[in-house]
């Protein structure tokens, strides 16, 4: 295991994949490190719909603007208010499902999987596909999609740490 530091200074897009699967436990803590995530007021709206299926894959490749990349899987995050703990989750169910988005892009570095982060919140046209094409009910929200696999390109850990954002005890 990478030190934290180095996990999360190597955590890059990767737009390409070595087409081995994963294994069904590995993407299974990837979830458990998702769930892992601060949520507010311990909320935790989210939900995760995991697509190894190629069909399926190919169609979202196709369909999804920005998201045509070959990862052997796709885990889709989404905010499901009914099953909130609280009504916290009504106002920060973004946040809350970012953070856990968060925790599995950088889980993935540290196994040495690459990841894509893509948009499908607010974008009506592909929330409306991944509800169409995956079953998605129209209470849940799809937030994301997330490209998982091996990489199969390199990118050098950065920081991209700029100086001028920084303000210490006053803006």
């Amino acid at each position: 295991m990478k030190d934290i530091l180095e996990t999360i200074y190597s955590r890059r897009s990767i737009r390409i994949y070595d087409r081995k699967k994963l294994e069904k436990e590995t993407i299974s803590n990837l979830l458990r490190a998702a769930m892992a995530a601060p949520s507010a007021s311990n909320s935790r709206p989210w939900e995760f719909v995991v697509v190894t299926d190629e069909a399926k894959i190919n169609l979202l490749r196709s369909k999804v603007k920005y998201g045509n990349y070959n990862a052997p899987a796709i885990i889709i995050v989404c905010s499901n208010l009914a099953i909130a703990q609280n009504e916290s989750a009504y106002k920060y169910w973004v946040q809350d499902c970012s953070a856990a988005t968060e925790n599995i892009l950088v889980a993935a570095t540290g196994l040495g999987l690459g990841t894509c982060w893509v948009a499908s919140y607010p974008k009506e046209d592909i929330i409306k596909l991944l509800r169409e094409t995956l079953g998605i009910p129209d209470d849940v929200v799809p937030l994301n999609l997330i490209y998982v696999g091996y990489p199969a390109e390199e990118k050098a850990p950065r920081t991209q740490y700029d100086e001028a954002r920084v303000h210490w005890e006053t803006y």
